[in-house]
């Protein structure tokens, strides 16, 4: 077993206070479980940080989701063709850092496959036995992309350009285990483990004392396993892994997994079984995980080390799974 510890520019953790007090809080959101660990005063009220954690949660889904027809979002993708749309601050934070990296990544992360996400059967549309056909798929595509949106960085507002519908399931989780941790910080919590649908973040120190560790997720196939097994600990750090095995659907004998290359249409097909990102940040730890699957390695692997991210790569191959680490994950093993 391998660990990877934090950079060496992360402030050291604070030991917990003896008369500390341990609680596991957990629920349900945005169609899945999350839990969190932590350590707090006994100033603190349990009950009060959980109605604290499901209301921030209940922000990201009632501005984000792509389920709910009151959303925000869902607002803005039923809005008329160019017109203007004011956004809340988090919307507008998550597709302004969309679009930037959209730029980066010459469109293979993209925000406005909302439609595409549907004909593929993976979004609120509900799910298909068959795959689409390539004039479907066409068609859905001239709808637009990425470059087809406009942000107002002074009025924060977004201008629905046609018929683009946007889906932000690729990073709002990620997101809104940040919005958890902010909420912690401002209750002066200082060690915690947040866990929302795969996603985690972490800070500070457990009553052992040590760090919060936790293990890389890695996708299992007929039972056959990665051989090695990471270790991470999340002090001022995040976790988020995109795989090929969490949703998908067979026909004639192949996969089509949820992951979708919005450049062609058409689920990635480049052998990774999964990807792993460690940033500061979970919200862009979770959109990085997509945009790497999608360019596949080498692209994915070489844009990983010109960006200093720290990523862990899946390929499937003859003889089992393959691991390849960009320069900055290999930095941080013992």
């Amino acid at each position: 077993m391998r660990r990877v510890f934090i950079p060496l520019d992360v402030a050291e953790p604070q030991f917990p206070p003896a008369h500390a007090i341990s609680h596991t809080l957990s629920g349900k959101s945005m169609g899945t479980s999350w839990t969190v660990q932590l350590l707090c005063l006994p100033v603190h009220d349990a009950q009060e940080l959980q109605a604290g954690i499901e209301a921030e949660l209940d922000q990201v889904v009632i501005q984000m989701s792509t389920w709910d027809p009151s959303s925000h979002l869902c607002e803005f993708n039923r809005a008329p063709a160019h017109s203007w749309q004011s956004l809340p601050a988090e919307f507008f934070k998550l597709v302004d850092y969309s679009l930037y990296l959209s730029q980066q990544t010459g469109g293979a992360y993209d925000i406005t496959a909302g439609k595409l996400v549907d004909l593929w059967g993976f979004g609120p549309a509900g799910k298909r036995e068959n795959k689409p056909t390539e004039a479907e798929i066409s068609k859905t595509l001239q709808a637009g992309n990425w470059k087809s949106l406009e942000l107002d960085h002074m009025e924060q507002r977004l201008r629905q350009t046609d018929n683009v519908a946007l889906d932000l399931s690729s990073i709002a989780k990620g997101f809104a285990v940040d919005q958890v941790a902010r909420y912690l910080d401002t209750q002066k919590i200082t060690s915690y483990l947040i866990e929302l649908g795969g996603e985690l973040r972490g800070l500070g120190m457990k009553r052992d004392p040590s760090p919060w560790w936790v293990n890389i997720e890695c996708p299992v196939d007929n039972d056959e396993k990665l051989d090695k097994e990471y270790l991470v600990a999340l002090h001022g750090l995040s976790i988020a892994t995109s795989g090929d095995y969490r949703q998908f659907f067979e026909q004639g004998g192949r996969r089509y997994a949820h992951t979708l290359d919005p450049r062609t249409g058409y689920p990635v097909d480049n052998d990774l079984a999964s990807v792993t990102v460690l940033h500061p940040e979970c919200m862009v730890a979770d959109a990085l995980a997509t945009a790497l699957t999608v360019l596949g390695c080498p692209a994915g692997l070489d844009f990983a080390n010109q960006h200093q991210i720290a990523a862990l790569f899946l390929q499937r191959t003859a003889s089992g799974f393959e691991e390849k680490m960009s320069q900055t994950l290999m930095a941080m093993l013992d």
